[in-house]
């Protein structure tokens, strides 16, 4: 059950249900965040830090970025700040929250060699609960994508054990920066499903409210005396009015119409020469992306005959990530940024049945040289649409 109060009048008791849409203010915010501390939750946000907005643990609402703005290009990201009171009036950042389900480093076992006998462990599966406030619909997505990379307890029982565990409050994005193309990969301005609460900032009537709609009954738990109002058609319009002002900003775009193949037809395209001239190997563009999982495995010991078997997040950017006997697969970067490419948003769809890309945009707004994959993906189709042969 929760209390009615928030909007004036009597406080009466009124049950909270999946698919209920509710009015809650900044306070009422705040007593969100309270209640999934209260009943055991690390809770995780976004704040600001070393000039981003990134994942944090936070307290109170008090811990968001309220007033701060983002402006990214390719190669391009800058914080501002004014005295409004919006709290979710930015993109992502660079950090996702892939991090809290796929850590960049863990350790799979331990081992000791004592009396001539090999002992191994492994370390307890993680059992706390974390709550993740603010996701954006394109992290929901992402974190979808991971789910069928990951998910199966087979593949990875630690990542199954965090999932199980993971409370997922989204916010709709009303600011989309300048890198965002979620559009075009069907990932956003609007949630779609997998969030036990999705949230909408709306602020077309003076001080900031927050339309909450119910997704799941851990969801409505955690509103039990959080103070708040039924919405009204007023507030799913002004819903409607921020989804539809924030996809008329998104002006990148990606043609997804048979990637995979076009890839295909073109692998020596002289366009993947022409990157490879920009690209600096660095890794940054897998490091920032929610979906990629690349990892390397390595066994560490010491002279007391501790043992640990390690596993780090990698990068197909990275030489040795390919190594097999006698040297590596994708000696250049050509080979590497067209493995990249052609993975993220063609053969993904053969191995996982979906795209990996989710049009986050952080890949362009974080290469140090402004590579954007929209840009090579259209020279690519464009050049495939030229005709080989002349008039006859």
């Amino acid at each position: 059950m929760c209390l009615y109060r928030y909007g004036g009048g009597a406080p009466s008791l009124r049950p909270v249900r999946i698919g209920d849409t509710l009015v809650l203010d900044r306070a009422g915010l705040g007593q969100l965040i309270e209640n999934l501390r209260a009943g055991g939750a690390r809770t995780m946000g976004p704040v600001v830090r070393d000039g981003a907005i990134v994942p944090g643990e936070i307290t109170g609402v008090d811990d968001l970025p309220t007033g701060y703005h983002d402006e990214q290009a390719p190669g391009s990201y800058r914080l501002s700040r004014d005295d409004t009171d919006e709290v979710f009036g930015w993109a992502v950042g660079p950090g996702s929250w892939k991090a809290e389900l796929f850590p960049s480093k863990q350790v799979v076992w331990r081992a000791t060699v004592k009396d001539g006998r090999f002992v191994a462990t492994e370390p307890p599966l993680d059992r706390s609960v974390v709550a993740i406030f603010g996701a954006r619909p394109c992290e929901l997505a992402a974190i979808d994508v991971l789910d069928r990379v990951l998910g199966d307890e087979s593949v990875d029982p630690r990542y199954s054990a965090r999932r199980r565990r993971l409370f997922v409050v989204a916010v709709e994005c009303g600011t989309p920066a300048g890198t965002c193309f979620c559009t075009s990969m069907g990932t956003g301005p609007g949630a779609g499903p997998g969030a036990d609460l999705v949230v909408t900032e709306l602020l077309d009537q003076g001080p900031a409210r927050y339309l909450v709609k119910v997704g799941t009954d851990e969801g409505a738990d955690a509103l039990d005396g959080v103070a708040h109002r039924p919405a009204t058609e007023g507030d799913h319009e002004a819903r409607r009015d921020v989804l539809a002002a924030s996809t008329e900003k998104i002006h990148r775009t990606l043609d997804t119409d048979g990637l995979s193949g076009l890839f295909e037809r073109n692998l020596e395209h002289p366009r993947w020469d022409e990157v490879a001239e920009r690209c600096l190997s660095c890794g940054n563009c897998t490091s920032v992306c929610p979906t990629c999982f690349c990892s390397d495995v390595s066994d560490v010991s010491d002279l007391a005959g501790e043992l640990e078997r390690r596993e780090e997040w990698s990068s197909c950017f990275n030489l040795d990530h390919s190594y097999l006997h006698g040297g590596a697969v994708r000696p250049t970067i050509k080979s590497r940024y067209r493995q990249w490419l052609t993975h993220k948003l063609g053969t993904w769809w053969d191995q996982f049945g979906t795209s990996g890309c989710v049009g986050c945009g952080r890949c362009i707004a974080w290469c140090p040289v402004g590579i954007d994959l929209t840009e090579e993906a259209a020279a690519i189709r464009q050049a495939d649409r030229v005709p080989r042969f002349g008039p006859s």
